[in-house]
């Protein structure tokens, strides 16, 4: 997995960006509770990057497995059966992600012309995250996949 190096980074980055925006913008949002001066962004603001922060992170979190996952019955079952069991879990991840992928990108289509309320930003730019996330889960499941089977394939030639 060192050829996705480039990826990761970028990810990390991005995802530290907003989030980082994310906490200026609520600190934005507290603090002009005592201003005179109200700022009606924040709120939009906020929730935009949330998404994108979870847009990029979420990649991540497959990539070095932290979702959660009930493995109860998993670890009785013997390792050649779990690994394959995981590998197959990998490709239905691809599958969905490359449906959801397909249909996101066709989403942004949706926003196209449209603006939000308080930012007039085109919602198309919003819309991408479902696209964004999907994209970079597909790679990072699809990754995973093949690493599985190519461990399955060098198990049975040992």
């Amino acid at each position: 997995m060192r050829s996705t190096k480039l990826l990761d980074r970028t990810l990390e980055i991005a995802t530290i960006l907003c989030f980082t925006a994310l906490i200026v913008v609520v600190i934005i949002q507290i603090a002009s509770r005592y201003l005179p001066q109200s700022f009606i962004w924040t709120e939009e603001l906020s929730r935009f990057l949330f998404l994108y922060s979870v847009s990029f992170g979420a990649p991540l979190a497959l990539k070095d497995k932290e979702f959660i996952n009930v493995d109860l019955l998993l670890n009785y079952l013997p390792k050649r059966v779990r690994e394959i069991y995981e590998g197959f879990i990998y490709l239905t991840i691809v599958l969905f992600s490359a449906v959801v992928a397909f249909w996101g990108f066709k989403f942004i289509a949706i926003g196209r012309g449209q603006s939000s309320a308080t930012m007039a930003l085109d919602m198309s730019i919003i819309h991408a995250c479902i696209f964004i996330t999907m994209l970079f889960i597909g790679i990072y499941a699809l990754l995973h996949t093949i690493n599985y089977f190519k461990g399955l394939e060098k198990g049975s030639e040992s």
